[in-house]
């Protein structure tokens, strides 16, 4: 036998996945929850349970180990139907659950009561459930208390749906703090305190720092006789080209306008000076097309590289790799210099 499948089941299952608490480890405060209702409630067993599409996850137990069971094996699908709560005086006369596994095999169920964990737009997400192997039914008191409990424990579900919620908001606003919008690289103020990290790092082991600031030749010129949003589209697709040519380790940022300098940790001027190169000739590779007119653009770089001596600070490692931009400029654009 399988349960009858809910008409807005799929409404359910994303208000279940706002919880983000499926397949996460069982924790004490579920945990005593469930010791809880066992006790208040005479019997030997207690489940939170969390209902998925396929599957049933238990998020914690008392008296009987389980991690998860196919959905149509397990009495809390029934707590999806609509009702809030659930109670089967002996599930081994009951034809919903008469075939069951935990019915018909150890540890032989046959008392089962529940209360459906009810979001607060009404979707019932999973169960607190008590058991045991000996047919019954709950006291007043005793379901009333396991009402409560389930209270206690969606309580706990909706403080871990905030915690979670408040802190992708603040990743989110991090993100925003530190990226630039356009290329999805970091932006120049947060560029400039990696430098001063990295800087930092170089003194103290004494390893190569390099950098690269990278300039697109003639970028002007897309902008008037295109228009701001092809020099918008050249910009992102040459932002991504460098976010996807570089090391995990390195670090990339919009300087400032057209230009776009990347750090490069642990890498000598020779080091920078290929992998500049090698920008290069897939900045001028590259197709930017917009309204079906292609953008062809080419790009100038300078590389600086710390010495431990007169270039030794982030300022100077900066004005040195700027000083060789403009040299690169001046040579005939889409060029490298150091």
């Amino acid at each position: 036998m399988t349960f009858a499948i809910p008409p807005d089941d799929n409404r359910r299952l994303a208000a279940l996945q706002r919880y983000h608490v499926l397949d996460t480890p069982a924790c004490e405060e579920f945990t005593f929850l469930t010791e809880l209702a066992a006790q208040l409630c005479g019997v030997p067993y207690a489940f939170i349970t969390l209902v998925d599409a396929e599957r049933v996850w238990v998020k914690a137990f008392t008296g009987l180990a389980m991690d998860t069971l196919p959905r149509e094996q397990c009495y809390c699908s029934l707590a999806v139907l609509g009702q809030q709560a659930t109670e089967i005086e002996d599930l081994s006369a009951d034809p919903r659950t008469a075939h069951m596994p935990m019915t018909v095999s150890a540890p032989h169920m046959r008392m089962y009561s529940s209360v459906a964990l009810t979001t607060a737009d009404g979707y019932a997400i999973g169960t607190l459930s008590v058991m045991d192997s000996r047919p019954g039914r709950l006291g007043l008191e005793q379901a009333r208390a396991l009402r409560r409990l389930a209270a206690q424990a969606m309580a706990l579900l909706e403080g871990r749906a905030s915690r979670y919620a408040l802190q992708a908001a603040q990743a989110q606003l991090a993100e925003l703090a530190t990226t630039d919008e356009l290329t999805g690289l970091h932006n120049r103020r947060a560029l400039l305190g990696k430098l001063s990290f990295e800087v930092a790092r170089t003194r103290r082991f004494r390893t190569p720092l390099s950098a690269l600031i990278i300039d697109l030749d003639g970028f002007k010129a897309v902008n008037e006789r295109h228009g701001h949003d092809a020099g918008d589209l050249v910009l992102a697709n040459v932002g991504r080209l460098v976010r996807e040519n570089v090391r995990v380790i390195d670090l990339a940022g919009r300087y400032g306008g057209q230009e776009i300098c990347v750090l490069l940790p642990n890498t000598p001027k020779e080091g920078a000076l290929k992998l500049a190169d090698n920008l290069r000739s897939k900045i001028a590779a590259q197709i930017h097309r917009e309204a079906g007119r292609l953008l062809p653009v080419t790009a100038s770089i300078g590389v600086g590289s710390f010495n431990h001596m007169d270039i030794n600070d982030g300022d100077s490692l900066l004005r040195q790799a700027e000083q060789a931009l403009a040299r690169a400029k001046a040579n005939g654009r889409d060029r490298v210099e150091s």
